[in-house]
């Protein structure tokens, strides 16, 4: 009898990406072999995203294509729509396993348990009751041992008003520092020359343990011998301590970029989505972080068409944002989720103005990536190497610009040093330099 194999699918944000390398690791220590979710397999593993209805709909979609692909397979769906809905993801025709977002390190088990049975089986457990945090390995994000992610922390408090995720992930759980810190320095023993530290509210780490949080957690991962950088996921506004700040500035091991999630530029707005900030704030916070840490880039999320929002509203969130000057956005057009607030609220904004305000805001940012990415035109900056294809190497600098240059070396897990010959549709080209500091060759169109 040949080596089981199993399939990976992954829908929605960084973290279900993260988790679902985890679970990969998690399979292949107990002898299965991962295969592409196209080919053939005796198990499926969907991680599902429910934070829009259309990520409710592609997850059913790709749950129908396993059961296509393998009719005889067993169809396991897990991540955030399994836990929210896990009635209506059990009821998919096809579907043996549901399991939400905690209790996944039993995962194999729990597959071999529903394989023996072959009858639906659920196993999504109370997010609200959840133990602890949820242990899955650190996992290496391009598969070269460049750049590997670390999940720190779980959960959320905030509840915003449009927002289903506190709902799917329960309350905060963060990773006790000594485990993570033990992960961290194995990850870099390995060849990881980048580590990234993510989270469903990462800015809450510690929160939960007393006696720790964030800034303390980099400024210990900042002293692992051998590592190269540390970079943060995304960051709330309110959970940005001026201590935090300073444990980013002081250590050049850390990555002068920040995700810093906006939601809207509008006062008005923040305060109908429950956030708990104003622009004002968010202002102030740009220019602490900017007057500390030298080549910050800084993005944000942005979302257009939330409930009763005006033209006037939808004027001020724009010129806020292009006065903030952001490195680049993440625009999002708002979806109501069923058993939240803005779901039921009045004044929802028709298809086609949300489609409107979307391509205003995407221009916008269009033409903020292009600003700061022109100040780099002509100047050097340093890069580590995540991919060569075809002659063209990639990779991204300390403050998370790609950059893109020819070379006929294997440079993986490189730094490089670069002289920036152009900078266009989001990207840098560059030329790469040699020790002395001189071009290795000439022009660099790609």
């Amino acid at each position: 009898m040949g080596m089981k194999t199993v399939a990976f699918h992954t829908l929605g944000c960084k973290v279900n990406q993260y988790e679902t390398q985890g679970l990969a690791a998690l399979f292949r220590e107990r002898g299965y072999q991962v295969v592409p979710f196209e080919e053939r397999a005796d198990v499926y593993v969907v991680n599902t995203c429910t934070v829009t209805h259309i990520g409710d709909r592609k997850s059913r979609q790709v749950v129908r294509r396993a059961v296509r692909n393998n009719p005889d397979a067993l169809v396991l769906v897990t991540g955030c729509y399994a836990q929210v809905s896990p009635a209506e993801v059990s009821g998919i025709p096809g579907v043996d396993l549901v399991i939400g977002t905690t209790g996944r390190e039993r995962i194999v088990d729990l597959v071999e348990e529903a394989s023996r049975g072959r009858r639906p089986v659920l196993a999504v457990e109370d997010v609200e009751k959840a133990p602890g945090f949820e242990e899955l390995p650190g996992v290496d994000d391009q598969g070269g041992r460049t750049r590997a992610f670390i999940k720190v922390q779980e959960g959320c408090r905030d509840f915003c008003t449009y927002c289903i995720v506190p709902y799917a992930r329960g309350p905060l759980r963060s990773r006790p520092s000594e485990t993570v810190l033990a992960l961290a320095a194995r990850l870099v023993d390995e060849g990881h020359r980048e580590l990234v530290l993510t989270g469903i509210n990462l800015g809450a780490y510690g929160c939960d343990l007393g006696d720790q949080n964030l800034a303390g957690l980099v400024r210990r991962l900042a002293r692992i011998r051998g590592l190269l950088r540390l970079r943060l996921s995304s960051v709330e506004p309110h959970e940005i301590t001026p201590e935090l700040v300073e444990a980013v500035a002081e250590n050049p091991v850390c990555c002068p970029h920040f995700h810093i999630p906006l939601q809207s530029g509008s006062d008005t707005v923040l305060d109908r989505m429950g956030r708990r900030y104003s622009t004002a704030d968010y202002a102030s916070l740009l220019e602490l972080i900017r007057a500390r840490v030298p080549e910050v880039a800084v993005t944000t999320d942005v979302m257009v068409g939330f409930p009763g929002e005006t033209d006037a509203e939808h004027r001020d969130s724009l010129a806020c944002v292009r006065r903030l000057e952001f490195t680049g956005l993440h625009v999002f057009v708002f979806s109501p989720r069923r058993g939240t607030p803005a779901a039921s609220s009045p004044g929802q904004i028709p298809y086609r103005a949300k489609q409107e305000r979307s391509r205003e805001m995407l221009a916008l940012d269009r033409e903020l990536r292009h600003r700061f990415y022109s100040r780099y035109r002509g100047r050097k900056v340093e890069v580590l190497v995540e991919t060569v294809a075809d002659g063209v190497a990639s990779g991204y600098t300390r403050n998370y610009l790609r950059t893109f240059f020819k070379t006929d070396s294997e440079l993986v897990g490189q730094v490089v040093e670069l002289y920036v010959e152009g900078a266009e549709r989001g990207n840098l080209r560059g030329i790469i330099l040699d020790k002395a500091g001189f071009l290795i060759g000439m022009s660099n169109k790609i």
